[in-house]
């Protein structure tokens, strides 16, 4: 197939490429320019919140286009109705977001969606995705939650991976066997690509267990070098000390409703329409590879706030 990637350098973008292009397929990304191209693609440079921006974009066909686009949803809407009648299916990576904060239960593709006029993150991603109705053709909104894997400029992993390596008595927010949720951005990818021309919304991360808390800790000690004591805390201590889950402490958030929002919705139909998670290990040996492969600090997103827990505060909450 010819893919289409908008975006195509960055985290999801940049598995996408490499994926597509270790299947066969002919990739072009379109994007600003700013990181290292993934060879072997075609790339197309203009920034599309200017005027004029999507030019390079004017002229072509695909077979299909991916939209990696997480910012104003306008900017999803003008490059849907450019490429119309010129690409056979369109997918946007959406978000869990886009569903009413602790609406349900059991998180499925049916639950009640936030505000469209929410002002954030969330409403952006909704707002995105109601303006690919300028496509007129299929269209697929892959909902990820949680994305782990190499190039990841969010920095969540990474954190957790630098911290092990650093070692030496290490905060493990409790409980152990806490039931994560998440997906690797090349399965994101694989999932994006074995879905062409299919269309609807889709949960796409693991099953919920795919990984726990303590298997995933663990995992990044021993691939780090076993450096790190690891003091399983329990979850009320810390947030008895104003410590905040998912940014203080990446991925975690203690038992209770937003874990349950986060890290145990209903994905039978992503994995029923072909969804396949890697193990927890390769996920984090390949990232740690990554990290030390680089020359210097990983890249990281200017619109998404730092993570990581300060040192004097997890120095605090490990005195007796």
């Amino acid at each position: 197939m010819r893919i289409l990637i908008l975006g195509g350098s960055g985290f999801v973008g940049r598995a996408l490429a490499h994926e597509a292009l270790a299947a066969g397929h002919d990739v072009t990304v379109f994007n600003r320019g700013q990181r290292d191209p993934v060879p072997g693609t075609t790339t197309l440079l203009g920034d599309r919140l200017t005027d004029g921006g999507l030019a390079a974009l004017a002229t072509g066909t695909w077979d299909a286009v991916v939209d990696t686009w997480s910012a104003q949803a306008s900017a999803v809407g003008t490059a849907a109705a450019l490429l119309a009648g010129r690409a056979g299916h369109f997918a946007y990576v959406s978000s869990r977001s886009v569903y009413r904060w602790l609406s349900t239960d059991v998180l499925t593709e049916d639950a009640p969606l936030t505000d469209l006029d929410d002002p954030g993150y969330a409403g952006d991603k909704l707002r995105g995705e109601q303006a690919t109705a300028a496509f007129g053709g299929p269209v697929l909104f892959a909902r990820a939650g949680l994305i782990l894997g190499p190039h990841e400029d969010v920095g969540r992993l990474p954190w957790w991976l630098h911290r092990l390596h650093r070692g030496g008595p290490t905060l493990a927010p409790g409980p152990r066997d806490l039931p994560l949720q998440y997906v690797d951005a090349r399965d994101l990818a694989r999932f994006l690509l074995a879905n062409v021309g299919v269309t609807g919304a889709f949960n796409v991360v693991s099953e919920s267990g795919h990984a726990t808390m303590g298997s995933l800790l663990d995992t990044a000690n021993e691939v780090t070098g076993d450096h790190a004591d690891l003091r399983w805390t329990d979850p009320d201590r810390i947030l008895a000390a104003g410590v905040e889950p998912w940014t203080d402490l990446p991925i975690w958030l203690p038992p209770g409703d937003s874990h349950d929002f986060m890290h145990r919705a209903d994905v039978s139909k992503a994995l029923a329409a072909g969804l396949r998670c890697r193990p927890v290990r390769e996920t984090v040996a390949d990232t740690w590879a990554w990290l030390s492969s680089l020359p210097g600090a990983a890249p990281q997103r200017t619109d998404r706030p730092s993570v990581g827990l300060e040192p004097a505060a997890e120095e605090k909450l490990l005195l007796p």
